[in-house]
């Protein structure tokens, strides 16, 4: 696996986790089941965006 290759697949790993923590949290949120919880599960999940995010920006990945 070439370099470029893994730099794709540990974005798109990152990726997947930050988007399951914000479709989790706004779950929680939306369906009122829990809402205080979604509201404090939403830190993490915009922990994990940023660390996406700023992975593919210092690789300079195209969004």
């Amino acid at each position: 696996m070439s370099l470029g290759e893994k730099d794709k697949e540990t974005a798109r790993k990152k990726g997947f986790f930050a988007a399951a923590a914000s479709g989790g949290a706004a779950a929680l949120i939306l369906t009122g089941a829990a809402p205080i919880l979604g509201v404090i599960a939403l830190v993490p999940a915009g922990y994990l965006v940023k660390d996406w995010f700023m992975y593919r920006a210092k690789r300079g990945m195209r969004f």
